[in-house]
């Protein structure tokens, strides 16, 4: 089946962590809700972080980013986005979106060859639920599920 990868807003960790036994995620809790196939938290999510921000991504995998809910021994995990790429997500246009896109795509993790163009549409939906988050004073917050 493969990794299920849910990005949410929720307006804290406590009820980021109450989704963690839901089978459809946050979905299920009617949280505003992006499913990014393949997208991982940590090292998608950091270049896409760096690329966006400008800071270095050995700082960004630096951060302790531990889950805010975790079950089943670890295949089931919620975890905290940053702020910095919340806001970074949240403050891009279109134009800078699909300037992020080039690079992102020829990445290790996209098997050097994502098309940008795709990746611009998973921007788009992943900015604007950053912008969600950021007008109703939420968080972001990935759910994980192996």
């Amino acid at each position: 089946m493969g990794v299920l990868f849910d990005y949410f807003a929720a307006p804290d960790d406590d009820a980021a962590a109450a989704t963690i036994d839901l089978d459809g995620g946050p979905a299920d809790a009617s949280l505003p809700t992006v499913q990014l196939k393949g997208v991982d938290p940590f090292v998608q999510l950091g270049t896409l972080e760096s690329l966006l921000t400008g800071v270095g991504y050995d700082t960004i995998i630096e951060r302790d980013i531990a889950p805010v809910a975790m079950a089943d021994g670890g295949t089931r995990l919620v975890v905290a986005l940053t702020d910095e790429l919340s806001a970074a997500l949240s403050d891009a246009d279109e134009p800078r979106l699909r300037e992020v896109a080039e690079p992102w795509s020829r990445t290790e993790e996209f098997g050097g060859g994502a098309d940008p163009d795709d990746l611009v549409t998973v921007l788009t939906g992943f900015a604007e639920l950053a912008r969600t988050a950021t007008t109703r004073g939420d968080r972001l917050y990935c759910w994980v599920c192996v």
